[in-house]
């Protein structure tokens, strides 16, 4: 079992835990990601890694409540434990194996959505703790879901927040805070980082490739099983099929079919869709079978 050690609600419909789970928060790594699961009868649900504390043995993951195993797990509280927290999973960010003084060189941004900002903010402080300044842009609805301010503000070397609303800081999207600073301001960087729905990073993704700035993205989002078994997250990256669970979740956003992978997430929803899927995909249908006959 995995022992909840603080439980909040820094948002509508949005939760932060902090779980006893040393062997994980011994070898994660920012970009990574665990599932959980309540009961043993419960669902598997992946969730990327907000933060970790490797000497207290605790991982700390965001979650918004969509459907009925969410709803149920934000009613877990300070005490109560997880049956499953299995992790690391995935591929870290490919930040973590660059050259420190090459890294330091680099002009990052990174642009985070909504619950983005949970997966965003420990790969910003991860750079900050090595000496590495990075910009930050966090869009959100409005300022009432607005997450991590704070944490944020201690690691970003410049943060930027907008709302669609404008009811806190800047108005609009995410976008438009990218257009004004790199035309407006003169900013120019080398990398650009994307993470939040899947929508924003596909219009961040087309406006970064405008601007010929190179773009990883997040594919956490249509992530289900996270084993490669389901099938959920296949995608095309460029000519290949990929995977975000096994292959990812990070990809070259200007490589990522965006549309399709969308197209692909509302099909999946429904026993026919799923169907279909696997009879048009054939062997490539799953990640880790690799074979559907």
């Amino acid at each position: 079992m995995y022992k909840i050690l603080k439980a909040e609600n820094p948002a509508e419909n949005i939760y932060l835990m902090d779980v006893e789970a040393p062997r994980v928060a011994r070898h994660c790594e920012p970009g990574q990601f665990v599932i959980v699961k309540m009961d043993e009868k419960g669902e598997r649900i992946p969730l990327t890694i907000c933060d970790y504390d490797r000497e207290a043995g605790t991982i700390t993951i965001v979650f918004q409540t969509v459907g009925a195993s969410t709803k149920k797990m934000a009613e877990l509280k300070t005490g109560d434990s997880f049956s499953d927290f299995v992790g690391p999973l995935g591929c870290a960010s490919e930040l973590i194996d660059e050259d420190l003084d090459s890294l330091k060189k680099k002009r990052i941004l990174f642009v985070a959505g909504g619950v983005g900002t949970a997966p965003v903010y420990p790969q910003v402080k991860w750079l900050h703790e090595r000496g590495v300044a990075a910009d930050v842009i966090v869009g959100a609805k409005n300022k009432d879901l607005l997450i991590l301010e704070e944490e944020m503000k201690a690691v970003a070397g410049n943060l930027y927040i907008t709302t669609d609303d404008g009811s806190y800081q800047r108005k609009g999207m995410v976008t438009e805070v990218i257009k004004d600073l790199v035309q407006n301001e003169g900013k120019v960087y080398d990398v650009c980082i994307a993470i939040g729905p899947m929508i924003m990073m596909k219009f961040v993704s087309l406006l970064t490739k405008e601007l010929n700035i190179p773009t990883v993205v997040s594919m956490n989002p249509i992530m289900v099983d996270g084993t490669g078994m389901c099938g959920a997250c296949r995608l095309m990256v460029g000519s290949e099929v990929k995977f975000a669970c096994v292959d990812g979740p990070e990809f070259d956003g200007h490589l990522v079919d965006f549309d399709q992978a969308m197209k692909r997430q509302q099909q999946y929803k429904t026993e026919e869709g799923r169907a279909l899927l696997k009879l048009q995909e054939g062997d490539t249908h799953h990640g880790g079978c690799g074979n559907c006959n």
